[in-house]
């Protein structure tokens, strides 16, 4: 929970990649609350209140992942929506005529985001999905001990610059919004 708020402040594609890791611990520890407490909540290495925080966190998880029938697979919808938040923008970017530093970033990450989306069979719903799914397919195949082809590895490499830059503009874009929200209520 702790790490979640403040890789959500932070940095929204590191959020996002972070909650899909808790979704998989939720279902490794098969929605079991007491296993959780057991066995995750003490990593975090922290006592009272927060432990308790912690807990609740992980309990509406667990709920809002049964409610919303993604026990096997899938992402909550919460985190979804934010994936195509960071589509709508990263749409909107490519249509703006002033971006060309985007422009550029992401036309050479495109042959990349291209070969990944043969091999997924298209089934990706957009191409931020696509490029957030590759670094997290990576991160669970070393998890496995598995080797990472060098191609594969520049793919990556490439896919996290591209979303680095973007989650830098998602950010940009949060805090117009809350200037402008501030702004508007010293008007009134």
């Amino acid at each position: 929970m702790i790490v979640a708020r403040e890789k959500r402040k932070s940095n929204i594609v590191e959020y996002i990649l972070y909650m899909w890791q808790v979704e998989d611990l939720i279902r490794a520890y098969q929605f079991d609350i007491d296993a959780i407490k057991e066995g995750i909540i003490p990593q975090y290495g922290i006592s009272g209140e927060l432990v308790d925080e912690t807990i609740e966190w992980y309990d509406n998880l667990i709920e809002m992942m049964k409610m919303e029938q993604i026990k096997e697979k899938g992402h909550l919808q919460v985190i979804s929506n934010l994936v195509n938040d960071l589509n709508r923008l990263h749409v909107d970017l490519l249509k703006e005529s002033s971006e060309i530093a985007y422009r550029h970033i992401y036309n050479a990450t495109l042959p990349f985001i291209n070969e990944f989306d043969e091999k997924t069979g298209k089934k990706l719903s957009n191409e931020i999905e696509l490029c957030l799914t590759g670094i997290y397919s990576q991160f669970l195949l070393k998890l496995q001990g598995k080797e990472v082809s060098e191609g594969t590895q520049e793919a990556i490499k490439a896919f996290g610059n591209f979303l680095a830059f973007l989650g830098g503009k998602y950010k940009e874009e949060q805090e117009d919004e809350k200037n402008k929200d501030l702004g508007d209520i010293s008007l009134n």
